[in-house]
């Protein structure tokens, strides 16, 4: 699929190449966590619009256009059940599988993904966020598991 966002593709590449630049300079846990502390207020101003006033599977829904627009086809389905506000967020492409590459990393789940779920786990205490699978290691899709106490 072709990428049509180009800001968001710039800022991707500022972000692989930052990861680069710290890990060369002060190893992996380190850039880790300088990753962790410039990517934070990013994240929430991204996802809060998305998620303050719906519940996670509507506003998880709302980005879907966006990532059309950086050419990753993704699917929402809304998990949730016994109190629990729940959405699986599935991609069936991974534009940052070639982007890593170009880094020279292998995968890209260490420097995009796990830091990203990360930033939101810290962003946004009430909400559970984890990755179930991965297709950098073998799997057909991503996806990531959202969870938070019903509204």
């Amino acid at each position: 699929m072709e990428n049509h966002n180009t800001s968001f593709l710039s800022a991707t590449h500022k972000k692989f190449a930052a990861y680069k630049t710290l890990n060369e300079q002060s190893g992996p846990e380190q850039a880790r966590i300088e990753m962790l502390k410039l990517f934070a207020d990013e994240q929430i101003n991204h996802m809060m619009p998305f998620i303050a006033k719906a519940t996670l599977a509507e506003g998880v829904s709302l980005a879907i256009p966006f990532f059309k627009s950086i050419g990753m086809e993704m699917i929402v389905v809304d998990i949730s059940n016994n109190g629990t506000d729940a959405a699986l967020e599935i991609h069936k492409h991974c534009p940052y599988m070639k982007i890593a590459g170009k880094y020279g990393f292998a995968t890209p789940c260490h420097i995009f993904c796990e830091i990203e779920m990360d930033v939101t786990l810290r962003a946004f205490p009430s909400i559970k966020a984890e990755i179930i699978s991965r297709m950098a290691y073998d799997s057909s899709v991503c996806i990531f598991k959202y969870e938070r106490r019903a509204r």
